[in-house]
């Protein structure tokens, strides 16, 4: 296995101590800050198996498959995460609604069925800008939600640089991140339409 592909299967690995991290039923030291590290190493990962694999030319078949997948099985499972610890603490200063994690892990659904059934038809769809800003946006979303939380374990002072603005900050960027996300599915699939329309 090359290091790109190792580094795609280190993030579910990530995502499986990530989630534990966060509902770990035993006392954990600073478990917030704990689970933000490690979703922010999961992401870096992402951005480094795809450099490492285009540089020198690593692209398998494995991970055109586990890549994406590796991708939205971390954030959608940070999003559901975020619904769960939302219903533990109600006094979380940003909620999460169920409604827009639908959205997201719909989308993502519906747009793997689309790239699966066009490469049964010998198709392949390539990534595109939407795609791309709806990506970074439920990353940064992410990290602003997980860093909230992360930011009531530290020591007050540290605490007061965030407190201010972060919350505020957290809840732009997560209805952000559904508005993009659900213009993204809906404009891929109008524009890749023919592929699932075309012997209706």
């Amino acid at each position: 296995m090359n290091l790109p592909n190792k580094l795609t299967v280190s993030r579910f690995v990530l995502t499986a101590f990530f989630l534990c991290a966060l509902f770990c039923p035993w006392q954990i030291p600073l478990r917030n800050t704990l689970a933000l590290f490690l979703f922010c190493v999961a992401s870096f990962t992402d951005f480094l198996d795809g450099k490492i694999a285009r540089s020198r030319n690593l692209i398998t078949n494995f991970g055109i498959l586990m890549d994406p997948l590796a991708d939205k099985i971390l954030t959608c499972s940070a999003f559901i995460a975020f619904v769960e610890s939302t219903h533990l603490h109600a006094d979380a200063p940003v909620k999460v609604a169920a409604w827009m994690v639908i959205i997201i892990v719909a989308r993502e659904l519906a747009i793997t069925g689309l790239r699966l059934l066009a490469a049964s038809k010998g198709v392949v769809l390539a990534a595109e800008k939407f795609g791309k800003h709806k990506t970074i946006s439920q990353i940064v979303a992410i990290i602003a939600l997980l860093l909230t939380d992360a930011s009531a374990e530290w020591n007050p002072s540290l605490q007061n640089i965030f407190t201010g603005w972060l919350p505020q900050f957290a809840i732009i960027m997560l209805w952000l991140t559904v508005s993009l996300t659900a213009a993204s599915g809906l404009i891929y699939l109008w524009r890749n339409r023919e592929i699932y329309l075309s012997d209706v």
